[in-house]
């Protein structure tokens, strides 16, 4: 049994490891995974690894290709615009929620985490780090864990894409901004405006990543 316990912590650390080297982009879509070559990197033997790649398959963050054999799954156009689809309604909802349920002191903390962000605009990576707590910070407000849950599973799918909208030129100040108007909705507990605002700013994520992927194909 302790044997059993110590394989199960095993696999989930490697699980977490591999996807923090796809979040950094050191394993970008398309790298090529080798079981043996990533349990000699992460210090772990080839059972747990061999664990994270079967739940990772699972999860649909990696694909079997003639050849090549696992590699770090691609999203294609039509997959692209699936996910922002889902984005958006589960973003709005999140923010329509949060503008019911969040308390005071959640408000607060959102307000401090815009006026600090406005701080950072010439830091992009800064910028993508903190606009995941910000994120975060609206579905914890939202006060359901199945939109939570959801919301989770989405955000480890968006990994797969290459670069971030908030490395566009001026993304950063616009994006902030949109985050200020969804944060102003909800702090005058206005539900349609919540989600609306949140729902706008998924949509203009969405026009920027679209533009980074036809960049990348040209």
């Amino acid at each position: 049994m302790a044997i059993a316990k110590k394989n199960e912590l095993s696999g989930a650390s490697a699980y977490q490891l591999i996807l923090a080297q796809m979040e950094s982009g050191m394993l970008r879509p398309g790298s090529r995974l080798r079981e043996a070559e990533l349990a000699a990197q992460l210090g772990l033997s080839r059972t747990p690894v061999r664990e994270a790649l079967k739940q990772l398959e699972t999860e649909g963050l990696i694909t079997h290709q003639a050849h090549l054999g696992a590699v770090v799954s691609q999203l294609d156009y039509t997959a692209v615009t699936e996910l922002y689809f889902m984005r958006e309604l589960l973003e709005g909802a999140a923010a329509r929620l949060a503008a019911i349920h969040a308390t005071p002191t959640e408000i607060e903390v959102l307000q401090e985490m815009v006026a600090t962000d406005r701080t950072l605009y010439d830091q992009p990576q800064e910028l993508v780090r903190r606009n995941k707590l910000f994120h975060q910070q609206i579905y914890n407000a939202s006060r359901n864990r199945f939109l939570i849950r959801s919301l989770a599973n989405m955000r480890t799918t968006l990994m797969l894409m290459a670069g971030t909208t908030l490395s566009v030129a001026n993304r950063g100040s616009i994006s902030i901004d949109e985050h200020e108007a969804t944060l102003n909705a909800i702090a005058a507990r206005d539900p349609d405006a919540a989600e609306a605002a949140a729902r706008l700013h998924i949509r203009q994520a969405f026009k920027i990543r679209l533009g980074i992927q036809t960049s990348q194909s040209a």
